[in-house]
């Protein structure tokens, strides 16, 4: 005897409602007047019995397959960045979407970004999140035109499709004030050599923060470099090198600070207690393995991939009009993770630097 396939009529039964408000409810209709407690007594009916709408019914009646198309820009192979396709992913799921994703590249051509583009439709999407490996501003693919889309990561140049980046400023500003809330005067800085909106965004903020405490901008305490540990490693000698030496650098990322980590070890100076550093990035197998771990400011990459999918969904069911967004990026906040590689500088004359050159200098 085979056994009878769970209906929406037992679902209405078991929760002591109506077959239109169990289909209002599971189908989240948004005019549908349901309070709260129905709500969930229909969901919970559902979910005890196996019960799930019919999705090709749906599909049929909305003019929505329930996909998201998802262009990944390399994201989907780096571990800290990958979690944009998390938040998207859980973000999805909880509202009955499910994501099909496209590895890109940062190089590809304009052409294989609309091929990209292309094969999702052709897959009769509903959306297209696009998101990109760091922060950059780039010319979205023109068959994007018309399609509800949210850039992740990433601004649109021409201002004609909503985007979500990070806070880079802000959290330039939270890892600076770090260190001269230590105690530290005289603070470098470590900043990536790319034309990109981090770098001269980090750099400024670094010069502004320093401003506003009442601190000298120093020239020559901040060097730029690739932003990767050779770099950190370069720039920060350099940096140490200053007649004028810094007692705590500010890292661009967290590979960077690695680097400086090498080089801090190579002059002898121990981490914290003659060279306070914090890093960008919050790349956690690098900054909780670093000795001691790495005080660094996270970029939001989960909340990135949550809050672009949440918008996209709202567009694609009419709750939101994606149009009204895309005229100035929406920026998230980076918060300070404080680990163990700040302190306060070393007593003595003038930020401890006399004692700090006469020990590393010997």
């Amino acid at each position: 005897m085979t056994k009878r396939s769970v209906g929406i009529k037992d679902v209405a039964a078991a929760a002591g409602v109506s077959v239109t408000t169990v289909s209002h409810v599971l189908n989240d209709v948004a005019y549908a007047r349901v309070g709260n407690e129905t709500r969930e007594r229909v969901h919970e009916a559902a979910q005890r019995l196996g019960y799930g709408p019919n999705r090709l019914a749906q599909a049929l009646r909305t003019q929505r397959s329930g996909m998201i198309g998802f262009i990944s820009e390399e994201i989907a192979t780096t571990p800290h960045a990958g979690r944009i396709i998390l938040g998207a992913e859980e973000t999805a799921r909880a509202r009955g979407y499910n994501i099909m994703i496209i590895n890109s590249t940062s190089t590809g051509s304009q052409d294989s970004r609309e091929s990209d583009v292309a094969d999702l439709l052709d897959r009769q999407v509903d959306g297209i999140l696009y998101a990109t490996m760091y922060h950059r501003k780039l010319s979205v693919p023109k068959n994007l035109a018309g399609v509800p889309a949210v850039l992740v990561d990433s601004e649109d140049i021409n201002h004609s499709v909503s985007s979500v980046i990070p806070d880079e400023a802000g959290g330039a500003r939270l890892a600076v004030q770090t260190l001269i809330d230590a105690g530290h005067t005289r603070i470098g800085m470590i900043n990536n050599t790319d034309d990109v909106p981090a770098t001269h965004s980090r750099l400024k903020a670094f010069k502004d923060t320093l401003a506003d405490a009442g601190l000298e901008f120093h020239e020559e305490l901040v060097h730029s470099e690739l932003s990767e540990v050779p770099g950190g490693y370069q720039a920060t000698l350099r940096v140490l090198e200053s007649p004028n030496r810094p007692t705590a650098i500010f890292c661009y990322n967290d590979r960077m600070a690695m680097g400086a980590y090498r080089a801090a070890g190579k002059l002898g100076l121990r981490i914290p207690e003659d060279l306070s550093l914090v890093g960008f990035d919050n790349q956690q197998l690098i900054a909780e393995n670093l000795y001691p771990s790495l005080t660094t400011v996270a970029l939001p990459h989960y909340e990135m991939g949550a809050w672009a999918t949440k918008n996209l969904i709202d567009a694609i069911e009419g709750k939101t009009d994606l149009q009204l967004l895309s005229a100035h990026p929406t920026v998230l906040p980076c918060p300070l993770v404080l680990r163990h590689s700040v302190a306060s500088p070393l007593s003595g004359a003038d930020d401890g630097s006399a004692e700090l050159s006469a020990r590393t200098n010997t």
